[in-house]
């Protein structure tokens, strides 16, 4: 599934992250979090999702106000049920939820890790 535009979007991506990504990433780079490895800004077939532990199948998104556009969420659908159908699990977090960084994100994400 590999797709070389997508790769070059990605690496151009990772130069300019949000805060709410930036904050996220802090938490989960170098397997700061429950020792599972994750990539940022990875490129899957066409798209490019914010966060994939490959290892776990898992993608984690991070939401923030340009997600509830109404074209956005048939955006979000499509490209979720895509990565759904290629094996992966898709984790939405709202900008919110990420700035918080309370025990619901943690359970989230155990919980997302644990299948």
């Amino acid at each position: 599934m590999r797709n070389e535009r997508s790769i070059k979007r990605a690496r151009v991506m990772r130069k300019e992250p949000t805060s709410a990504e930036e904050k996220l990433w802090s938490m989960l780079r170098s397997r700061r979090y429950r020792d599972a490895k994750f990539r940022r800004q990875h490129a899957i077939g066409p798209y490019v999702v914010d966060f994939a532990c490959v290892a776990a199948r898992l993608v984690v998104e991070a939401d923030g106000p340009s997600h509830a556009d109404a074209e956005q969420v048939e955006f979000d659908a499509k490209r979720t049920a895509d990565l759904e159908r290629w094996g992966w699990r898709v984790v939405r977090l709202s900008n919110a939820d990420i700035y918080d960084a309370g025990d619901g994100l943690h359970d989230t994400l155990d919980r997302a890790l644990k299948g």
